[in-house]
């Protein structure tokens, strides 16, 4: 029974299904080599049988009978008097096989065999959990929310391997109660030491590209091909799609009828407003899709410096923009092309930034953000309405508003 510890362990292990016996034994026999090294200074003449059935084991050391007196290496020789104690018809120069018992090898270094059996073993699991999901990254994947930090969430999968769901990963609206099921993309998976850490992400564009292909079969039959997918996460996306079909509508095909198709996708998002374009190799097709649901009048590209000037009527420049100049940033990462916008019928107008001198240029900023880098796209704004699409106070934006109306009545008067 002196081995009892270590066999435990070694029936921890055994039906295990996450490793195959032929390894199980290839690891106990390097667990216990090292320990015969350790008390004998070498293993080359020790044979291990591992049962892996039962969980036991036998060791056996192998030495060469040598005349009495003439032993110069005792792990490696015998003498004729020791060896007859085994078996009384030994003579010198036979091989004799004797048992080593684990008793042998001291307590300690048995309760040293079982940590190192313990540890070799989730080692391996380790290594194979990592290549397991490292092959996964980049596709959705579901796992239930174990516990709840201030940084993260900790989900664990039905194998109970854990997944990170970072702060930063979730969509702004994201909540989640312990035992719910999260839905994500694996977005990398790292070795720390010697354990995986797998990161789930929701804001990656990838993982709305892959809902895509979950929820409409065109998309996953490949019929319909998406070209390039942009984001705000939990605010509004873009998506460009194309199909080689010329039978097959890809917008049409994505968005269903009445939207029934791409509801499930948005409600996954938070309510994320999905714009579908039709992808085209037309530069300026593609960015007065792209700027949808404005109406442009006309447009002019730079091709040297990836620049686009879009002519638009009054009324249309902020749905060009949209809330929080999100339409037209996402618009601008979609086509690849900085995007200015300019009113149709306006002759006369004044960038802001020539107003540096009365107006603070973290405030010029703040306006640029959302797409007003002009006096009149200013004044034609609601005061309410800018507050709440940028981080001014009211007093701010009524004091840049009577800067911008003073020049424009100055140059009036003259």
């Amino acid at each position: 029974m002196e081995n009892i510890a270590l066999i435990e362990s070694f029936s921890e292990f055994k039906d295990d299904k996450s490793i195959d016996k032929p390894t199980l034994m290839a690891i106990l026999e390097d667990v216990l080599r090292n320990a015969l090294k350790k008390k004998y200074g070498e293993d080359d003449n020790f044979d291990i049988i591992v049962n892996p059935d039962k969980g036991d084991l036998e060791i056996w050391r192998n030495r060469v009978v040598v005349a009495d007196g003439e032993v110069e290496d005792p792990n490696q020789e015998i003498s004729l008097t020791e060896a007859r104690k085994i078996e009384p018809d030994f003579e010198v120069g036979e091989d004799v096989s004797e048992e080593v018992k684990l008793i042998d090898l001291g307590r300690r270094s048995i309760l040293s065999l079982r940590q190192n059996l313990i540890s070799k073993v989730h080692e391996h699991d380790n290594t194979n959990i990592y290549k397991h999901f490292k092959e996964l990254e980049g596709e959705i994947y579901t796992a239930e929310v174990h516990h709840i930090r201030h940084r993260a969430i900790i989900l664990l999968d039905d194998e109970g391997n854990e997944i990170i769901l970072p702060k930063d990963r979730q969509i702004p609206s994201d909540f989640f109660r312990k035992g719910e099921n999260v839905r994500g993309i694996i977005e990398s998976v790292e070795l720390k030491g010697n354990k995986p850490a797998i990161i789930m992400s929701r804001t990656s564009p990838l993982f709305l590209e892959k809902l895509f292909e979950q929820e409409i079969p065109e998309v996953f039959d490949g019929l319909i091909n998406v070209k390039k997918v942009v984001r705000i996460p939990g605010e509004k996306a873009k998506v460009a799609v194309d199909s080689y079909d010329d039978r097959i509508d890809p917008v049409g095909a994505c968005v269903g009828m009445k939207g029934s198709r791409i509801h499930s996708i948005v409600r996954e998002l938070g309510n994320e407003n999905i714009d579908v374009i039709n992808y085209t190799t037309n530069n300026q097709l593609l960015i007065t899709r792209a700027l949808s649901p404005a109406k442009i009048t006309s447009l002019k590209i730079d091709e040297e410096n990836k620049r686009a000037e879009v002519m638009l009527k009054p009324e249309e420049v902020s749905k060009a923009i949209g809330r929080g100049g999100h339409n037209i940033r996402l618009a601008g990462q979609l086509t690849g092309y900085e995007i200015d916008v300019f009113r149709e019928g306006v002759e006369e107008d004044v960038e802001l930034r020539e107003f540096a001198d009365e107006i603070d240029d973290w405030v010029i900023e703040e306006f640029a953000k959302i797409g007003l880098d002009t006096a009149k796209s200013i004044l034609e704004q609601d005061v309410d309405d800018l507050v709440k699409r940028t981080d001014l106070e009211e007093e701010t934006i009524r004091d840049v508003m009577r800067v911008l109306r003073e020049e424009f009545e100055e140059e009036n008067n003259s």
